[in-house]
Parts: structure tokens; sequence; C-alpha cells
């Protein structure tokens, strides 16, 4: 077998493969014999016929072509043994180049390499801002606005009255000849904010529930609004609507004081000040991991950016398939469909294909670093978390699944051994985060002594061998 490999600028390889003339002939027999027994030839049982009785049946081409497919399955997986590369994913036959003597020319997607930058010299600010005391203010006014007393009445809308309503919307540009809803909605709850309060997060619109102030139950209202070009929601940038309101009915709002008595009726607190506590306690840690999702997305991006990445266009495609696949699963939520969305983006599949394929290709490289980081760093996973991380997660599924639907989403292995293979891989990208997050800020990592992952492995292969039920048992431990 002779092999001349031919490097291609998309990180793949064409391998031109000659082999003896005599391998195509026995491959011609071998499918003579197996179009034989799949082809009625007079006088024959299924596959006794000869060579040339099958030749005159069916023709020389044919015996060829399933000949040379014979042959392809058998040199392919050699040719690549002998050239020493690594694929990503399966080949293609692109060409049979001559049949005398038999060449082939194959396309092999290589595997995807990494050649990380110094990525150790990164270095970014690290500054976490305060909880101030209006924020938690703010969720304590929340927490009041959980428990107010509401009660209809016939009068006209104040402030801090809750009016229940149903609205309309259209994109009212006759010059452009658009008119279509934006907005159709029924039973809509919507409270009137004083003047002075921050309407910023105010849907549809900031200032929305001042339009209303002064109206009674019964009464209707029509207005127009110009959404400026930047706003959120992607079908009202730069729309000019209009609206239609009518209210079904209006309703006082009775606050609670804040004080010791409200504090123990929210939860397990003695006092007010021990409930600001935990407020400000659980701002804090909501706080800190935001800003470390997007600390460690700079930190990812830097090291991306000084980075040599390399990978074939299949895994490019594969990603695109994965996110086409995850908004088709977002729309269904919305009982929407892919068709529907197209058109309200004025573009077919192909075109969304192309827009993705930014998207895909920076998912692909950073999650090609953070792998290639885990094994420089050599991130490892001690198997008593990956235990306890297992069950938490399993203790986290029997709450809110039936225990039949529990025990058959794990009634295989092989869904055990993915849910194990996933929490792993989930852990191992965590602490890689972690330890570049570190090295970002100047800290350097601390030498401990774990476990080797192989002892996690072999928790994996303990976990997949163990039943459902036990299972279930232990997450009921883990979680009381």
């Amino acid at each position: 077998m002779k092999i001349d490999i031919q490097p291609r600028e998309d990180h793949q390889v064409m391998l031109v493969v000659e082999v003896e003339p005599q391998l195509l002939e026995d491959a011609k027999v071998r499918a003579a014999r197996h179009i034989s027994k799949h082809t009625k030839i007079p006088g024959f049982r299924p596959g006794k016929a000869p060579f040339a009785v099958v030749q005159r049946a069916v023709g020389e081409e044919a015996i060829l072509e399933e000949a040379v497919e014979i042959l392809v399955k058998d040199v392919y997986p050699k040719a690549l043994d002998e050239s020493g590369i690594e694929p990503y994913g399966p080949g293609s036959l692109e060409n049979i180049k001559s049949t005398a003597p038999p060449v082939f020319e194959f396309i092999v997607p290589l595997k995807a390499q990494v050649e990380l930058g110094n990525f150790k010299s990164i270095r970014l600010p690290y500054e976490i801002r305060d909880i101030p005391d209006e924020e938690v203010e703010q969720v304590l006014n929340g927490l009041r606005e959980q428990q107010a007393v509401i009660e209809p009445v016939e009068k006209k809308a104040q402030d801090g009255d809750l009016l229940y309503a149903h609205l309309s919307a259209r994109n009212n540009q006759p010059e452009s000849g658009e008119s279509r809803t934006i907005i159709e909605q029924r039973d809509v709850s919507i409270i009137i904010k004083a003047e002075d309060e921050d309407a910023s997060n105010e849907w549809p619109f900031p200032g929305f529930s001042r339009r209303l102030l002064g109206l009674s139950s019964g009464d209707e209202i029509s207005f127009e609004y110009q959404f400026p070009a930047d706003v959120k929601t992607k079908s009202f940038q730069g729309v000019k609507a209009l609206f239609h309101v009518g209210i079904d009915g209006v309703n006082s709002r009775t606050l609670p004081e804040v004080n010791d008595e409200f504090a123990q009726s929210v939860g397990d607190f003695p006092t007010l000040e021990s409930l600001r506590s935990q407020i400000r306690n659980n701002l804090e840690a909501q706080n800190l991991e935001i800003y470390h999702e997007t600390y460690d997305e700079e930190v990812l991006e830097e090291i991306v950016d000084i980075s040599t990445i390399k990978y074939p266009p299949q895994m490019l495609e594969y990603e695109i398939d994965h996110l086409i696949q995850h908004l088709h699963e977002r729309l269904e939520l919305q009982r929407l469909d892919m068709d529907l969305y197209l058109k309200s983006r004025q573009m077919d599949m192909d075109g969304l294909r192309e827009e993705l394929k930014t998207v895909a290709d920076a998912r692909i490289k950073k999650s090609l670093v953070l792998f290639d980081l885990a094994n420089q760093l050599k991130v490892q996973i001690n198997p008593d978390d990956l235990q306890a991380e297992t069950e938490r997660t399993l203790g986290d599924f029997s709450r809110i699944m039936p225990q039949k639907q529990f025990r058959k989403m794990f009634a295989s292995q092989e869904e055990r051994s993915d849910l194990v293979g996933n929490i792993m891989m989930d852990m191992l990208i965590e602490r890689t985060k972690e330890q570049l997050r570190d090295l970002a800020r100047g800290i350097e990592p601390e030498a401990s002594e774990q476990k080797s992952l192989d002892d996690s492995q072999e928790f994996s292969a303990e976990v997949e061998s163990k039943s459902v039920s036990e299972l279930v048992n232990e997450a009921d431990k883990e979680n009381g």
C-alpha cells in the first residue's frame, strides 16, 4: 500500500492511497458473490452463480461499484493506521483516481489541535462591588409586595394600585406598509408606579403604568409609543406601536409594616435585622456568582486570543446543529416552530446556519482551550466530591420528578453513566475556571494532595453498577 498525505488548509488531509491490483480483483469476486445472493439469477441458487454469469447478468460496472465499496472498507482503516493520523471523525471517499492500479483519495478530518499562549502571564483586575443598602431595601419591598392585601375598589386608579387589564399593540408604520400585532395579552396585572419610582424595567416600556393613571374599571385607552432601536426585545426594536388597553378592574394594595413581626412572617427570622442580614448575604452570593461568570469569560477570551486553535469544518457543522437543536427546543417551550421563526427573521435555514457560524466558532474554541488547560494545569476531581455532587444531583431530581419517571430516567447503565460523566465534566470545567481565575488575579495555586482522576472513574463505574433504588436511597440520605 502506497500512501501520500496531502495537508489541506481546513485542518483536514487528503490521503492518496494506492493498493495492489490483485486486491481489487479479489474484491470483485467478493462483490459478485454478494450480488448473486441478492439478485435472482435463473438456474442458480442465491450466492452460487459463477463470476462470469453474474457479470453478464448485472454488468461489469455494477460489480466494480460494489467491489470498490468493499475495498474501501478494507483499505481506509489500514491507511489511517499506517499513516498514524488521528482523525476527528469519519473520513470520506473523495475520488477514485484510478482503477488500474486502484488509487483512492480520502478526505480525513483531523483531531483538533490547541497551542496555548502564555496564559499564566494574563492579569485582569478583580473588583467585586459592594451591595448598597438600596438593593437590600428593594428586595425587602418585594417581600412586602408579596404580602400585600389586595381589595377591589370602585375608583380611579392611583399610585400603587393594582390593575387587571387586557392590552394589544400593533406595529403602526403605514408608510412602510407594515401593520402587524406585536403584543396581544389578556388578564395582565399592572401596578401603577409612583412618579419617583424606578420604572426602567417596566414592561412593555418604562412609564407604561403612568399612562393608565386615573382610569376606572371598564375604561379603555389608546396611545402611540416609539420603541428605541436598542430595546432588548428584538421584535420591538425601532417600532412605532399603537397600544390599546382596556381596564378590567382596579384594586387597592395595603402593604404590611416593616418590623420584626413582618420578618417573622417571611421565614425563620426573629428580627427585621436578621432578615436584612440574610437578604444581604444572598445578594452578595448572587453578585459573586455573576461576577465570576463574567470574569471567567473575560479570562478565557484573553487566552483564546493568544492561542492557536485548529479544528476541521465537521466540528463547526456539528456545533451549529447543536445550536439549532437548542433553539428548536426553546421555540417549542414558547409554542412556536422553526418555520415561523425563520419567517419572522426573513431568512431560510442556510441563512440561519451562516448567522450561527460566529457563535459556534467561539464556543468550539473556548471548549477546546478549556479542556487543554485542564490537562496543562493537571486539574483533578476528588472522588469524594464527585460522589457528594452526584448524590446531590440525584436528590434534586428525586424531589422534582415523580418516582416512576425518576426510576425510568436512570433505569439503564448507559443513562447512569451519562449522568456521572456529565457531572464529572461540569466539575472539571468549574475547577479549571477557578484555577484560571486565581492565576489572572496573580494568586499561585496551592499544592494539594488529591486523589487521582482514575479513582473518580472507578466511582463512576461503581455508580453505573448500582440499582436506581440504591441511588434514590443515597440521595434521600444526603438530603435528609
